[in-house]
């Protein structure tokens, strides 16, 4: 098993879950550590600093999104991926879970197999991550964060700072939704003043550059990497 860090914390109320889970996941040769609430799981992340971290979202005591806000806010916790497993599949409790912070949403219920393969994906993502911290590898496109340079297919993309910083925001968190407002204070900070169309504009020149369906528009809300 080629992974940076091979244990997983799983969080759910129900224990019949958690031990179905957690039996899959052994037989891969993972490190599973189990908890039935928010603020057991905070303790058990704590100390075992696992590198994936699965959250259901109703629990007793603080549901999942907070806990997930806590650890994003746990410098010591900054390398987990975070996952969020529910029955809950509103739209809105997605985009609230990748706000939160997590890097990935399943639904429940989920096949076996289904659900250590998205397990092995978000896992493999994660030590590939770490291990080439000044690059990031998305399919064909290869981010480098020291050099300020875009690669697609081994072929050199022109961006212009902004561009590439916005570039860089969205695919750092895959699947995460960031806000237009969000988007205005990272890249070009709350004391510079830009016109209401600057993002339209410059995302129009990213997917010109790296391709159409690598970024999505959720109306009314703001942008994700896909």
């Amino acid at each position: 098993m080629d992974y940076q860090n091979n244990t997983i914390l799983l969080v759910d109320d129900e224990a019949d879950i958690l031990d179905f889970l957690s039996y899959n996941l052994r037989k891969e040769g993972f490190t599973v550590f189990c908890s039935t609430n928010g603020k057991d799981a905070l303790k058990v992340a704590q100390e075992n600093n696992p590198g994936l971290i699965i959250l259901d979202v109703m629990m007793p005591g603080a549901d999942g999104f907070q806990v997930c806000r806590e650890i994003r806010n746990n410098p010591a916790l900054k390398d987990s991926v975070i996952a969020f497993l529910s029955a809950r599949g509103e739209e809105f409790s997605q985009i609230e879970g990748f706000d939160a912070g997590a890097d990935d949403y399943i639904r429940k219920p989920v096949k076996p197999r289904v659900f250590v393969s998205r397990v092995k994906a978000l896992m493999r993502r994660q030590s590939h991550e770490h291990v080439n911290d000044n690059r990031l590898y998305i399919n064909d496109i290869v981010i480098d964060k020291e050099r300020y340079m875009v690669l697609k297919e081994g072929r050199e993309i022109e961006m212009s700072k902004k561009e590439f910083e916005l570039l860089l925001l969205l695919a750092k968190r895959q699947g995460k939704v960031f806000s237009r407002e969000e988007i205005f204070t990272r890249v070009w900070g709350d004391d510079v003043i830009v016109g209401e169309r600057t993002i339209d504009v410059h995302i129009r020149k990213i997917r010109e550059k790296i391709g159409i369906d690598n970024i999505k528009t959720i109306k009314g809300v703001g942008y994700y990497f896909s």
